[in-house]
């Protein structure tokens, strides 16, 4: 039988077992919903600093990494050392690929083994510290700016990167690459790192080298720096071991003996197809988890080839490592950090039903183009379900008179007229373009529909009285129906709407401005609402660099009350200024935060709405560095005077005289007739300005008319 005082005894362990088990739901529930291995938030790790940018490991990569992540990244040092045993952060063990290094010191490049390679270059063993302090870091990678290199980017000490970021407070994470490289030139990696770490904080030292970390394990105390594997492509050897790293990824087990995680290029967590779609995920992440291993993943950059699942969105590809159901990366490793800092901080969690924060009016461009062909029935439907605010029309006629929705009149630039037997109908008409075309006016409603999308001024069709009769026939005149925005490139075309319906009018600027006359303003009140500028008439920019403040156009718009509506957002980082980082988000909060603009036109509207419900919007003093706008020009100014493109002409001011336009001609009968021969010419006198957008919002029934009729 049990004694009482052995029941006692086992009653009070069971009561502390419970406690503990309490305590520690507690802290799981209040941690966060992070499935990292820690419950912490992923580490954000700057790959050199801000090296999208920035030639890798320089000065400006360090601090504009340090000034717009999250406040506890680590910032990534590539360590070489020298001759005198000086720890210097250079991307490469060749000083010539990431440096000009050849050209201050022509001709003295040597041939070393490096990982049983040879490999001609320079390198640091040959060299002490102050006879390379004065050469330049370069950009590595070459699709990226080159204007950033010369003598204000010189080599950095390790102990220099610490005391560039100073006022901030991120951490060092060390990247010992080629341990057994120095070994063969008489220097100690091992002796460095153990040195260094005595002066400075080291969080994170890493390396693809197994007997270089299991050298120093036993030297560190995990909690305050941690050891991990970095991985290289699966058929690369680790020369500690000859293993191959696919062979050393089936022995987690071993890696957990010497190392608190692991770094692993992306693809290993989810592998991307030859045609750049994503395959299943690995099991990687849960099986080094349950073995108490961070995972960390490298590799990211917004100038990268993502995947199309991501829609050229960076942020998407972040929240599919760190967002996905229980597999959560401890941290990534990326060359654009503030991207990284984004996506943790301001995007993930939220959810489907997140609250709208900013109610600037999201207008696509085609539907959701940047997906699917512009103009497509599934195009519509995407930027619906992607949470657009208005559907875009570019009214487009056939030559029965059917308005239909097409990015271009012209059939060859968005469809597959070219393949059929009416690519004998091309004609040029030089009022349109100089070129050739198969044009929408001249072919039935019965031929266009059978095209497969890949629609002007147009002749003899009155398109204004048209698409105010769809319309009406569609409901849309009727009182509590959805709201009509009606675009136009041509005062009188608006004026005629203004005359016949009471839709919104909105008037579209073709130019690049950088203002406009009081007299230019007052015409436009006359005829419209709402005016549609394109980007760089808010943000100047030369050879893809913001060149200066905002320019005047905004501020007189709205001074007016008049909108302003700005076109075209795109994902895809090369429609960007260098000064948006590659980041379509950056870019819309800049011109929506900074700009203070009233709606976008964007062939990405799901980006657009997931900016509009981030938790960094309306933060006042609090909004975190990555969630505020970017300094206009700001970049600008830190180009070298050598390396500045030459100067543009100023943009010039809008005018009344631009703005206003002559009276509508007459509407040309409607001759019956086939399809005119290939090279003909327009009749004169009979063309009449197009209707270039209807904008809709909630348009199911609008959209069902005018597609399936």
């Amino acid at each position: 039988m049990w004694k009482p005082r052995a029941f006692s005894l086992l009653l009070l362990l069971l009561l502390q077992l419970l406690l503990l088990a309490s305590v520690s739901a507690a802290k799981r529930s209040k941690r966060s919903q992070w499935n990292t291995l820690t419950g912490s938030p992923p580490l954000v790790i700057a790959h050199g600093g801000f090296s999208g940018l920035f030639p890798d490991s320089s000065e400006n990569a360090y601090t504009l990494a340090a000034e717009t992540s999250v406040a506890d990244a680590a910032l990534w040092c590539d360590v070489q050392l020298t001759k005198d045993k000086v720890g210097i952060c250079v991307p490469s063990v060749d000083l010539d690929i990431a440096t000009d290094i050849s050209y201050f010191i022509p001709n003295k490049s040597t041939s070393y083994l490096v990982n049983g390679v040879s490999t001609r270059g320079y390198f640091s063993v040959d060299y002490n510290f102050q006879d390379i302090s004065g050469i330049s870091l370069t950009q590595l990678i070459h699709s990226r700016s080159p204007v950033f290199h010369g003598t204000g980017y010189v080599i950095n000490t390790v102990e220099d990167v610490v005391k560039l970021v100073a006022s901030q407070t991120p951490g060092l994470w060390l990247n010992i690459q080629h341990d057994a490289f120095y070994t063969q030139h008489n220097l100690s990696m091992k002796s460095f790192v153990l040195s260094i770490s005595r002066k400075l904080r080291v969080r994170y030292i890493s390396s693809p080298e197994v007997g270089f970390l299991r050298s120093i394990t036993t030297r560190f105390n995990s909690k305050k720096t941690k050891l991990v594997l970095r991985f290289l492509n699966p058929d690369d050897t680790d020369p500690s071991t000859n293993q191959t790293y696919s062979s050393l990824l089936k022995n987690l087990t071993f890696i957990k003996t010497f190392a608190s995680g692991i770094l692993v290029p992306k693809r290993y967590i989810w592998p991307v197809d030859a045609s750049r779609y994503l395959q299943p995920h690995t099991s990687l992440v849960y099986d080094a988890h349950k073995l108490g291993l961070e995972v960390f993943a490298s590799d990211f950059a917004n100038d990268d080839l993502l995947s199309f699942n991501y829609s050229y969105d960076p942020i998407v590809e972040y929240l599919q490592f760190i967002d996905y159901g229980d597999l959560t990366v401890d941290g990534v490793l990326s060359d654009f950090p503030v991207t990284a800092s984004e996506a943790i901080d301001c995007f993930a969690h939220q959810g489907t039903n997140a609250t709208r924060r900013d109610k600037t009016l999201i207008i696509s461009k085609y539907g959701a183009s940047g997906d699917y062909p512009a103009c497509t029935d599934i195009a519509y439907k995407q930027a619906i379900s992607d949470g657009v605010d208005v559907l875009d029309c570019p009214v487009q006629m056939s030559k029965d008179g059917t308005p239909f929705c097409l990015s271009s009149t012209d059939l060859l630039e968005s469809t597959t007229v070219a393949q059929t037997s009416f690519r004998s109908f091309a004609m040029r008409i030089p009022e349109i373009k100089s070129d050739p075309g198969i044009f929408s006016f001249n072919l039935s409603w019965t031929d266009i529909k059978g095209l497969t999308p890949y629609l002007a001024e147009k002749q003899g069709l009155g398109v204004i009285d048209v698409v105010i009769d769809a319309l009406s026939k569609a409901g849309y005149d009727k009182p509590g129906s959805q709201k009509v925005y009606i675009q136009s490139t041509n005062s009188s075309v608006l004026l005629k709407f203004k005359e016949k319906t009471n839709y919104e009018l909105v008037y579209k600027i073709d130019e690049v401005v950088s203002d406009a006359s009081n007299a230019a303003v007052e015409d436009i009140k006359n005829f419209a609402s709402s005016v549609v500028i394109n980007k760089d008439s808010v943000f100047p920019r030369n050879n893809g660099f913001v060149t200066s403040n905002l320019t005047g156009i905004v501020p007189k718009l709205k001074a007016s009350n008049l909108s302003v509506i700005v076109e075209t957002f795109s994902n895809e980082f090369v429609s960007q200024a260098w000064d948006f980082y590659s980041d379509s988000t950056v870019e819309i909060n800049s011109f929506i935060q900074g700009a203070e603009i009233d709606g976008i036109i964007t062939d990405f509207p799901k980006t657009a709405n997931r900016y509009t419900r981030n938790k960094c919007l309306n933060l006042d003093d609090k909004t975190p560095p990555y969630m505020r706008p970017v300094e206009a020009g700001g970049l600008y100014k830190l180009i070298d005077e050598h390396s500045l493109p030459p100067a543009m002409a100023p943009y010039p001011l809008l005018t009344n005289s631009e703005v206003i336009e002559p009276p509508l001609p007459p509407v040309a009968k409607i001759i019956s007739a086939s399809s005119p021969a290939a090279e003909t010419k327009s009749p004169p006198g009979n063309t009449q300005p197009k209707v270039t957008a209807c904008f809709l919002s909630n348009v199911a029934v609008f959209l069902t008319y005018l597609l399936f009729l």
